[in-house]
C-alpha cells in the first residue's frame, strides 16, 4: 500500500535544514515516500530578494526556483529514508542538467514544484524536478544531490 502524505510548515521545519530567508517550501500538498513529492512555495512581494530583482520589475530569480526544487527533492529523500533533518545531516547538490526557465516567476504566483526520483545509489540522488505557476511550466530540471554527514563542532 502506497502512503501518501502531505505537510504542514511545522512538519517541513522538522524535514529540512533551512530557514528564513532561505526555506522556500510552504506546504507539502502529497508525498509518496520513494517517488514522488508536490510541494507549495507562495511567493510573496515580502520576499527578500524583490527589491533588488528588480526594483521595478520583481522576478523570482530563477536560481531560487531551483533551490526550491531542491527542497521538495530534499523532503522527498528524507521521507524515503523515514529520517529528519537534523544538526550532522547536510543535503548538498552535486550536479544540476537541462534547467531551463520558460516564464517568470512574478509576486503573487503559487509555484507548484513536483520531484520524482530517478534513481538512488550510495547515497547519491537524481531527481526530475518541474515548476508550474498556474498549470503552465515555468522551470524543470533535473537535480543530483547527496545527503552528508558532518562534524558538529561542540559548543561549551
Amino acid at each position: 500500500m502506497i502512503t501518501v502524505t502531505s505537510m504542514d510548515i511545522n512538519q517541513i521545519l522538522q524535514h529540512l535544514p533551512h530557514r528564513y530567508p532561505m526555506l522556500m517550501i510552504d506546504r507539502v500538498l502529497e508525498c509518496v515516500p520513494g517517488e514522488r513529492v508536490l510541494a507549495l512555495k507562495n511567493v510573496s512581494i515580502n520576499e527578500p530578494y524583490f527589491p533588488g530583482h528588480y526594483p521595478h520589475q520583481p522576478v523570482m530569480p530563477g536560481v531560487l526556483i531551483i533551490e526550491t526544487m531542491a527542497q521538495a527533492s530534499a523532503i522527498l529523500a528524507f521521507k524515503t529514508l523515514n529520517d529528519r533533518s537534523n544538526d550532522d545531516t547536510v543535503y548538498y547538490f552535486v550536479g544540476i542538467e537541462g534547467a531551463r526557465f520558460k516564464k517568470p516567476v512574478l509576486p503573487g504566483d503559487q509555484l507548484q514544484v513536483e520531484a520524482s526520483i530517478v534513481y538512488h545509489k550510495r547515497g547519491m540522488w537524481r531527481f526530475k524536478t518541474r515548476a508550474m505557476v498556474d498549470g503552465q511550466l515555468v522551470s524543470e530540471a533535473e537535480l543530483m544531490c547527496t545527503l552528508r554527514t558532518i562534524d558538529v563542532p561542540v559548543q561549551q
